[in-house]
């Protein structure tokens, strides 16, 4: 029976964000007590189901996910990298092939990339073993992981609803190694264009032709995974960009064609991304939304997407939730507005006692300082509740004159209609709901009848011209509008025979 080392890690790291990321934001576990906290859903899953329907036996090392936050504490790095070699080390004489989950866009305070650091950790140890990973869509590639990995798959869809899958996918790509000796030929293209995601959810143009074409080159003989990796645009670094991404089975002229190919398409459909919904900036926003309330149209869901903890930002930033309680318009409605919310353990630490209590408190910039300022308000403490969800994060619900406010414990994204609803409101009975998102997600939209994405301060700040870049390769589109690009100029490729 063939053995698998499995290791997975899973953060997008905001370099914009001030927080550091640290123990505490992430869901670590480690060997057997993987399998029975997995994500269901995840790309390991899919991964680890298939291998072990094709009786692998699996080698699970460290599984680490956290909420998208600031770039990562590098001891707690350096702790996860440690356990993953150490694993490997022990086995190292007993493994066939390596199958990671990555995410593609994490980094390190200090160091950068984890993904290609731990790559080329783990290749040092396993020259000639194969090494398979799923990535994330929005990974952004570089040389090291490019280099020190046989082959990538990467997630097609956004939102993420294909990650099994694509956990699946990697796994077949292994077997086929393994089993029938394929021998992975990749090819990847760099593109110069960084992309919100709320401009590339791919049930819209210009990304429903870009998915076709990949599962269009995925169809043709030789070619294993097609991939668009979209980047990450809140990580101010040299790797910032777009790639396409072809695997083959031992044609390397076909892999580079199809990269090329691919990226001259991406390339050619530039101007073509945009957002999809109703997007303004504030105050505009506030004038549509409420002459959608005063026709009926509600729940009217309004997204704080330049403070969204989901993409990556600190989840404190008050300046839209200010300009909230500064309207009259508010204080107007039959029921108060519902924000969620404003990440800020002080002050939730505050209201623990004074449930049913009016009180004077301070929240708000608690770890982002730049971006806005903590407000003091005086409220009443309408519920707490602990050990929300996943996050085993406390919440508040703060009522404020027009506003009620939720206030969380830890780091958390605004992703179901539960988290209201656990605080005794249901969003579906008021006019107007904010949440620190970019585009819904399904749960939310679900109870939307309409939805506004505001363009707020923060730093997920969607409007990318407006963010101090310093390290990203120029020129840049969008950041620098006009400029030749040849793909075949950006071409990198490896050939190599794989396996033991």
């Amino acid at each position: 029976m063939k053995r698998i080392l499995i290791a997975s890690l899973h953060h997008e790291s905001d370099s914009f964000n001030p927080i550091m990321t640290s123990y505490e934001d992430f869901n670590i576990y480690y060997g057997s007590d993987i399998d029975t906290n997995v994500d269901r859903s995840s790309s390991l899953a899919g991964m680890m189901d298939v291998l072990r329907d094709q009786h692998y036996e699996l080698i699970p090392t460290v599984s680490a996910r956290a909420v998208p936050n600031g770039e990562i504490d590098p001891n707690l790095y350096e702790e996860l990298k440690k356990e993953i070699l150490h694993q490997a080390r022990a086995v190292a004489e007993t493994i066939d092939g390596i199958a990671l989950a990555l995410h593609g866009s994490m980094r390190v305070k200090g160091l950068g990339e984890a993904e290609g650091d731990l790559l080329a950790a783990l290749r040092e140890i396993f020259p000639m073993i194969p090494i398979v990973s799923s990535l994330d869509m929005h990974a952004t590639m570089t040389k090291r992981m490019h280099t020190h990995c046989d082959a990538y798959v990467g997630y097609k869809c956004a939102p993420h609803t294909d990650t099994y899958e694509t956990g699946q996918h990697a796994a077949r790509i292994l077997i086929d190694i393994l089993e029938h000796g394929a021998i992975p030929q990749a090819a990847w293209v760099y593109i110069p264009f960084i992309v919100a995601g709320e401009q590339s959810e791919t049930n819209t143009e210009p990304m429903l032709t870009l998915i076709k074409a990949l599962h269009e080159c995925e169809a043709q003989s030789g070619v294993m995974a097609a991939s668009f990796l979209m980047g990450y645009p809140w990580s101010d670094n040299a790797d910032s960009g777009v790639a396409a991404y072809v695997i083959t089975d031992g044609n390397q002229e076909l892999a580079n064609a199809e990269a090329i190919r691919l990226a001259d398409l991406l390339w050619s459909k530039r101007h073509a991304f945009k957002f999809h919904t109703e997007t303004y900036h504030a105050e505009r926003a506030l004038d549509v939304a409420f002459d959608y309330v005063d026709r009926g149209e509600t729940p009217l869901y309004l997204s704080d997407s330049g403070d969204n903890p989901t993409g990556g930002s600190s989840g404190d930033c008050t300046n839209f939730l200010k300009l909230l309680l500064d309207d009259p318009r508010c204080k107007k409605l039959p029921h108060h507005v519902l924000y969620g919310g404003i990440y800020d353990p002080a002050a939730v630490a505050c209201c623990k006692h004074h449930i049913g209590e009016v009180i004077e408190l301070t929240f708000g910039a608690a770890f982002d300082r730049v971006t806005s300022q903590p407000l003091t308000v005086k409220g009443e403490v309408l519920a707490y509740i602990e050990n929300y969800g996943s996050y085993n994060s406390a919440l508040v619900l703060f009522r404020m004159v027009g506003v009620d406010l939720v206030l969380t414990e830890k780091h958390i994204g605004y992703l179901a209609p539960d988290l209201f609803e656990g605080l005794g409101v249901n969003p579906r009975d008021v006019e107007i709901v904010v949440c620190k998102l970019g585009y819904l997600t399904a749960p939310q939209r679900e109870v939307a009848k309409k939805s506004i994405m505001v363009l707020t301060d923060g730093s997920t700040n969607e409007d990318l011209s407006t963010l101090t870049y310093r390290y990203v390769k120029r020129p840049l589109f969008p950041l620098d509008k006009e400029f030749a690009y040849q793909a075949q100029d950006y071409l990198q490729s490896t050939s190599k025979e794989s396996g033991k």
